[in-house]
């Protein structure tokens, strides 16, 4: 059972909250690079050293941006996944692409802030890779999954790796993937890099007169991923 929060707390929360909506809205109308602290306190009527007390920094207020909308992405890629039987693991993928895609398209600045162009010197922190890793999670556990229930197909034959991305792969099935083998771990990873990389080419104007249906083009390629991953369709 949680505890009631005090009045303090709650009134905290909110401030919090207004500074956050503004603070979005900055980065929509200027984007992130523009974001500052003394602006918003002057659209919220507070005096420039008010806010420092809720964000000390400018990257302080960046980083809490950040966590939100990766844990906002995360929990519609988890969603729906949740809605497919486990053992569709075609469908699984489809539908946390799709996902994917859906949220960033209703949420373009969201995402630009996530996998668009790096803020000039912001270094995220540690505190973000939790929320980071929620999205990846639902993508590795599907195939993860598959491999556990001998579901995957057999990979192509590949050529050798090198060193360094097989050290690579390696760590990435040990977080993730375990019992997952190195050729499909290195195909996932493929794989993700393309379903982001045709988000952003949609959002970023990339797909301009080149292609007339996007969600089709989108599940076209998100269908053919699956397939090179290995996940039976």
């Amino acid at each position: 059972m949680s505890v009631p929060r005090t009045a303090r707390e709650r009134v905290r929360a909110e401030i919090i909250a207004e500074i956050k909506a503004v603070a979005r809205d900055q980065v929509a109308s200027a984007g992130a690079a523009a974001l500052s602290l003394r602006a918003i306190a002057r659209e919220l009527g507070m005096v420039s050293s008010a806010i420092y007390r809720y964000f000390p920094s400018r990257d302080d207020l960046l980083t809490a941006l950040i966590i939100d909308s990766y844990d906002a992405i995360g929990a519609t890629v988890e969603r729906a996944d949740a809605l497919v039987r486990r053992d569709d693991h075609a469908g699984r993928w489809v539908a946390a692409c799709r996902a994917i895609r859906s949220w960033a398209v209703d949420n373009p600045h969201e995402y630009a802030l996530l996998y668009g162009s790096p803020v000039p010197g912001y270094r995220a922190p540690q505190d973000t890779v939790p929320a980071a890793t929620r999205t990846a999670a639902v993508l590795s556990g599907v195939v993860r999954d598959a491999a556990a229930a001998g579901a995957l197909a057999p990979a192509a034959e590949l050529a050798p790796l090198p060193a360094a991305l097989a050290a690579d792969a390696a760590r990435l099935a040990e977080a993730l993937m375990p019992g997952v083998g190195e050729e499909h771990v290195t195909r996932s990873l493929l794989a993700w890099t393309a379903v982001f990389g045709t988000v952003s080419f949609e959002l970023f104007g990339q797909y301009n007169n080149v292609i007339s249906d996007y969600g089709e083009a989108f599940d076209h390629q998100v269908r053919q991923l699956a397939g090179y991953v290995g996940l039976i369709t």
